[in-house]
């Protein structure tokens, strides 16, 4: 039975990925911090009592601030397979604590790697890179494609890619980065603006709130489906060799675009409901990002399956039955049709 350990385990990706390698056999380990409030909301429909029998899932405590911790927990295990997911991920938020965002998301990776090298650990690493690092890059960006970062968040990722090349080629660890570019789910973070969107509608239609309140509305992204994307991060740890792969869709679509499928979809009008505020701006913007995956799926045999199109739909359905609100049910047959009644488990 092989081993995982996956930092930020309760997020959006590592709650999916539990779940894919808990299917695949896998004795599974998260890092959680310690806090007053649960915050396992994700994955508390696959926790497993570590009392009972044939159990497989185990969380600890930590904290990517804490090295020495951190190198206790990658010895103790002793996993096959790290996935390095825990982050300070959001980028608007990256502009008001770049200090916090800098120490965890960018020093946090070099405490994983060091973790790894004093331990003389063999695992092989996945670490959860960014289409952010492309930043003003022309697009389409590939692996090929030079870094113009255009937040903190996106130069600690930056950081955080090159430390892993540097491990590679300098300690010949198997350890690989995965530039994932945008990627949504029912179980995306409230603030982020897919999920706002969604949220923010279910709020209109349960008439809880009238307005939905945006930014740069001009913004343009490639947005996929979080459950293939993390089909995505397991190919590439099961790859011969360790490499760097963007993951992404190929399309790009405006967050306007974004506004008008998912209003259009519960026979809203956007002009009615959307204002704009300027504290939602970035300080400094990134207009256009769209991936070329093509060494994904050569290599990885990986392509996605859900368009843009279905995944408004998916996360629309989610958030009105979260609401109690009866919902067009659109997503739901999208998923059966196209990734089968497992879709979260990679079937």
């Amino acid at each position: 039975m092989k081993k995982a350990l996956i930092t930020g385990i309760t997020g959006q990706d590592g709650s999916y990925l539990a779940e894919l390698l808990l299917h695949k056999g896998y004795e599974v380990h998260g890092i959680i911090r310690r806090s007053s409030t649960f915050n396992t909301d994700r994955i508390d429909h696959i926790y497993q009592d570590p009392h009972g029998e044939d159990v497989r899932l185990f969380l600890h405590y930590g904290d990517l601030s804490d090295g020495e911790q951190l190198s206790n927990i990658i010895y103790n295990i002793k996993p096959e397979e790290i996935y390095h997911l825990g982050a300070q991920s959001h980028v608007r938020v990256s502009f008001d604590a770049p200090e916090y965002t800098s120490n965890v998301t960018g020093l946090g990776t070099t405490r994983i790697l060091e973790a790894m090298r004093r331990s003389h650990s063999e695992a092989k690493l996945y670490q959860a890179s960014s289409s952010e690092m492309f930043g003003g890059a022309a697009p389409p960006q590939n692996e090929d494609t030079p870094f113009v970062p255009r937040s903190p968040y996106s130069c600690a990722k930056l950081y955080a890619y090159w430390m892993v090349k540097n491990y590679r080629e300098g300690y010949g660890m198997f350890a690989s980065n995965g530039i994932l570019f945008n990627h949504e789910s029912p179980r995306r973070g409230e603030t982020f603006v897919t999920r706002k969107v969604t949220r923010g509608i279910a709020s209109i239609l349960g008439g809880k709130q009238k307005y939905l309140y945006m930014g740069n509305l001009e913004a343009r992204r490639d947005w996929g489906f979080a459950p293939e994307y993390v089909e995505a991060m397991w190919k590439i740890l099961q790859h011969d060799t360790p490499d760097d792969f963007v993951v992404a869709t190929g399309e790009t679509h405006s967050v306007q675009e974004f506004l008008d499928e998912a209003f259009v979809y519960v026979g809203k009008d956007v002009e009615d409901h959307v204002r704009i505020d300027p504290k939602y701006f970035r300080p400094t913007e990134v207009e256009v990002l769209i991936g070329d995956a093509a060494k994904a799926e050569k290599a990885l045999g990986w392509k996605p399956k859900i368009s843009f199109h279905d995944l408004v739909r998916i996360m629309v359905d989610a958030d009105l039955r979260a609401a109690g609100i009866e919902s067009p049910g659109e997503g739901d047959e999208i998923i059966r049709r196209k990734l089968g009644d497992k879709w979260w488990k990679g079937d």
